[in-house]
Parts: structure tokens; C-alpha cells; sequence
């Protein structure tokens, strides 16, 4: 992924208890690993999950897509890429890659989320002052 605006990158080291015997990490762990992309691609941004719960709007997940290329191992220093597709409207969408630190793709993921109003439990449209910082962005 070409880095831009709307990209962000994080790296973490593999723990012991994120795989399994052989070594090798558990698949269940990089929907976690996606999230650690998409909480620090929108600090990044400026805005907190915190801050968005406390306006009452949460963020599910209402698709999780993943390939996997290659086995991330015990100790391995990871790097998730985290791009935002488009301009967000009830959804927003993202692109990820996680490369090892020899720059081998592991995995590529998509994931779609959905604004929602906590308290109505119905979609809602993306928050203004996200919408303002990402004009650049497209």
C-alpha cells in the first residue's frame, strides 16, 4: 500500500501466547491485531474510540475479510498498514497489510464497520468532525 494521508502503520512484537505450539500465531488473533490498526489510524487522526462512545456512537464490525500468505512466528516484530477506502458514510472500510520485519506479506484484510447511535442501536451517519479532517484525505 503506497503511504498517504489516509494510511497508517504500527508495529508490535509477537507474544508467546498469541500462538500456538508450533510457533506459529492463531489466526483468531489478527482480527485484534486489525483493531490495534484502526484504534491507533484514527488517534492518528485526532479522534478516540473513547471519545466517539462518550458522543454515544459505537463502531461494530459488520465484515471481516482475511488472506493469509504466510504464517506470522513467536518473536516476529509485525507491521499492520491500516488505509481507509473512501470518505465514510454510515460505513467505513479499510484495506490492511501485515508484513514481518524481513517486509513479508502475511496477510492482506478488509474490514467494514458500522456508525451506530449506542442508545437507538440504529446506524447513523459518519461524525462531522471526522468527515472535516479526512477532506485531504480523497
Amino acid at each position: 500500500m503506497p503511504k498517504t494521508a489516509n494510511n497508517h502503520k504500527i508495529s508490535f512484537r509477537v507474544r508467546y501466547g498469541e500462538t500456538d505450539q508450533m510457533g506459529v500465531v492463531y489466526h483468531g488473533n489478527y482480527a485484534q491485531y486489525l483493531e490495534m490498526g484502526r484504534v491507533e489510524w484514527l488517534r492518528n487522526l485526532g479522534v478516540s474510540y473513547k471519545a466517539l462512545e462518550e458522543k454515544g456512537i459505537m463502531l461494530p464490525v459488520i465484515e471481516l475479510n482475511l488472506k493469509f500468505k504466510k504464517p506470522a512466528l513467536y518473536d516476529d516484530v509485525l507491521t499492520v498498514n491500516t488505509q481507509l477506502i473512501k470518505i465514510p458514510t454510515v460505513k467505513i472500510a479499510f484495506n490492511y497489510e501485515i508484513r514481518n520485519q524481513k517486509e513479508q506479506l502475511l496477510v492482506t484484510a478488509h474490514t467494514v464497520l458500522a456508525f451506530m447511535d449506542m442508545n437507538k442501536k440504529r446506524p447513523v451517519g459518519c461524525p462531522a468532525d471526522i468527515l472535516e479532517k479526512l477532506e485531504d484525505c480523497f
